[in-house]
């Protein structure tokens, strides 16, 4: 029985539907905590780096974005592909906290639409958002909402160092 073959296409509907459902909730919550991080910083924080070697959080924030439209608004809504990924890492300024908080916003909004939107049946297409080989469209949304996971537990302890303090963003704690 092939992988497909083996669930009904009402169990494919519902348990695309959860899937969508779920990694739009994992994004709108990786968006608080990006915004809880960027209410700790100021400007030149979020440009800092030790090393030539490092990333800051504003090349973090910039490059969640660029990654998010690539595979989402391009690769699965169809949009253009405007990505510059080496500009995203490149930068050591050009954006305030504010302005970086927006831009995830706005971008995380922005994909979270596409998702919503998608018909669960759309999963198995393929799409190939960086020219680099196809994906089916379930691992191009799997692999952006992991993507932006990673990318933000780095946020969250890069922001810890620069602050000098426990920010309480996992589960609640006794006091």
């Amino acid at each position: 029985m092939s992988w497909r073959g083996g669930y009904t296409n009402a169990m494919n509907t519902e348990t695309g539907k959860l899937f969508l459902d779920y990694s739009v909730r994992k994004l709108t919550q990786m968006t608080g905590n990006v915004d809880a991080c960027l209410g700790h910083l100021s400007d030149e924080q979020v440009w800092r780096r030790s090393a030539a070697h490092e990333n800051t959080i504003g090349n973090l924030v910039v490059h969640l974005c660029g990654n998010m439209r690539q595979w989402i608004m391009h690769g699965v809504g169809g949009h253009p592909d405007v990505r510059t990924r080496a500009a995203e890492f490149s930068a050591s300024e050009g954006f305030t906290v504010k302005q970086l908080s927006e831009l995830f916003r706005t971008t995380v909004e922005d994909a979270k639409g596409v998702i919503a939107s998608l018909p669960p049946e759309k999963l198995l297409d393929r799409t190939d958002p960086q020219k680099m080989g196809e994906v089916s469209v379930l691992e191009a949304i799997y692999q952006v909402v992991g993507h932006v996971q990673q990318h933000v537990g780095q946020i969250i302890l890069l922001t810890k160092q620069l602050a000098a303090k426990d920010l309480d963003l996992t589960i609640p704690r006794p006091r």
